[in-house]
């Protein structure tokens, strides 16, 4: 149970302009290769070193039970609503009800990671390299009619529950990334690495916080603060916070939607 042993390897090339590295060169990879063969190179192999050689603490323990309990529990609990809302995916916007897309996790593994589908197909592919606010931006032109709600409510993110029990991810933790992107953040920030001492999150430290629309830098500050800490009772309040805000955008949407 728990992380794929798929390590990821590089294929790319380099041009000359925009720079996320020394020597302004920016990392172009070729899209026919799999996300799970790309993040390999001499740096970030030796930041997911480092990852796996931080012992755990004491506390993980807990916490992993605390993800055990709380996603069998709301998984069991969201089950009728997960089940309209795969209905009226497939009304609306027809299938696939499930968008299935490569995260990096815990210890630099690749796992793959469950939601439901909010873009229309192929979005992925269109949306290239975009990152951070610009990826916000983006993504609307790319919405299913009933996308817009669904990431609003963060009820597409219920699938995860999934990934939760399987030990892909943690209740609260870093939001997952792309392979792609994590190799290109680790090298433009330094303490990105740290993010693979825990799994990624469900929800975040970061997005209770601020929101998704914040600068990365600014979003890895609150990932590192939450790693420092994870305690049992930031966890919680993570978690709380998370399923009240929730609740009010799924009644404010429902509110819209009928006014």
């Amino acid at each position: 149970m728990g992380y794929h042993k798929t390590i990821l390897t590089s294929t790319k090339v380099t041009v000359k302009g925009r720079g996320l590295g020394s020597g302004g060169y920016v990392t172009l990879y070729d899209r026919r290769v799999p996300e799970t063969s790309r993040l390999e190179d001499t740096l970030v192999r030796g930041y997911r070193q480092l990852a796996l050689d931080t012992p755990d603490r004491p506390r993980d323990v807990l916490l992993r039970a605390l993800d055990i309990g709380l996603s069998a529990l709301l998984l069991v609990i969201s089950l009728p609503i997960a089940l309209i809302i795969a209905l009226a995916v497939v009304v609306t916007s027809g299938p696939p009800v499930l968008y299935r897309g490569e995260r990096v996790g815990r210890g630099g593994h690749v796992f793959t990671m469950y939601k439901f589908r909010t873009l229309r197909r192929g979005a992925e592919w269109r949306l290239g390299t975009h990152l951070g606010e610009d990826l916000v931006e983006a993504t609307r032109t790319e919405f299913t009619p009933l996308g817009p709600w669904l990431k609003a409510t963060q009820l597409d993110e219920l699938p995860q529950f999934i990934n939760v029990l399987r030990g892909d991810m943690s209740l609260v933790g870093p939001r997952p990334i792309r392979p792609v992107f994590f190799e290109e953040l680790a090298h433009e920030l330094p303490s990105y690495w740290q993010r693979l001492v825990v799994r990624p999150g469900l929800t975040g430290f970061a997005q209770v916080r601020r929101g998704y629309e914040t600068s990365m830098a600014e979003k890895l500050s609150h990932d590192l603060e939450w790693i420092a800490d994870r305690s049992v009772r930031l966890y919680l309040r993570t978690v709380v916070a998370t399923a009240w805000r929730v609740l009010m955008q799924s009644l404010s949407g429902i509110f819209r939607r009928r006014t």
